[in-house]
Formats: structure tokens, sequence, C-alpha cells
């Protein structure tokens, strides 16, 4: 049987004699149900508390599981970034290797053609003083020429002088 305040006031005894005295019977009657009434407003407000505390508990719940799945998307993300970094980063590496390698083949050409123009320029050289002893030796021919034909003239002048005189 469910006992509200109003039954506890309301409640009446049968008197015999030598009962209870019915005013101090019904004091108390009335301080339990007083007593009760708070209990019962008491417990009806920390019914309400209990109440919004699972709401509260709910949205925490909520929340974390929110949180959670934001984090386990912002560690996925954190790991794609990773990625697509190192991918970057063997993408400019396998660039870079690319362009040395292009400018070492150049050097590697240019350094071949320097090689060739170094022959080149060597053999033009040893040309050029082959002809240059082929005319010192024929302009030393003509000189010998020209003093063995001038020691003949200065023999023949010589000569038209020992003559004339």
């Amino acid at each position: 049987m469910k006992l509200t305040p109003l039954d506890i006031q309301q409640q009446q005894f049968k008197v015999r004699f030598r009962g209870f005295d019915v005013r101090e019977v019904d004091r108390f009657l009335e301080q339990t149900a007083d007593a009760f009434t708070a209990i019962q407003e008491t417990m009806k407000r920390q019914e309400e508390e209990i109440r919004r505390l699972k709401l509260e508990k709910q949205g925490y719940k909520e929340r974390e599981e929110t949180f959670k799945r934001a984090m386990l998307n912002s560690q996925k993300v954190l790991e794609q970034m990773k990625d697509n970094a190192r991918k970057s980063a063997e993408i400019i590496i396998a660039d870079a290797e690319v362009k040395a390698e292009k400018i070492l083949n150049r050097a590697h050409s240019r350094l071949s053609q320097l090689h060739e123009d170094i022959a080149e320029l060597k053999r033009q050289r040893v040309q050029i003083e082959v002809q240059i002893r082929s005319i010192i030796d024929a302009h030393t021919k003509l000189l010998e020429i020209g003093i063995e034909g001038m020691d003949v003239l200065d023999a023949e002048d010589t000569k038209i002088k020992v003559l004339n005189k």
C-alpha cells in the first residue's frame, strides 16, 4: 500500500478505554505527515536531479564519442598528410636526381667536347709549327742563295773593279 501524507493526516484510530491521548496522536501524525511530505519532496527533487544527470551523462557520452571520432579522423588526416609529404619528397628527390643526371651528362659532354677541342688545337699547333719550320727552311735557303748570289756579285764587282783599275 502506497502511503501519502494525506493518508497519515486523515488516519483515525479507535479510542478505547484508557487509550492514547487523541491530541497527542494527532500532533504526532501531523508531524509525521509533514516529515513524510518533506521526504517525498526531497525524493522528487533527487529523482529530477538523477534524470537531469542521466541526460547530462548521455550528452557527455555523445560528445565523447564525437571527440573519439574526431580524433580518429584527425589521426587519419595526419597520416594522409605524412604520406603525401613523404610522396612529395620522393617526387622532389627523384626530380632532383633526374636534373642532376642531366647536368652531369651535359658536363661530361662539355668535358668531352673540350678534350676534342684541345686535341684539335694541338694538331693545329703541330701543323702550324711544321708550316713555320717549312717557311723558315725556305727563307733560310733563300738567304743562303741570296748570300751566294751576293758573293758572286761581289766577286764580279771586285773583278770589274780590278779590271777597271
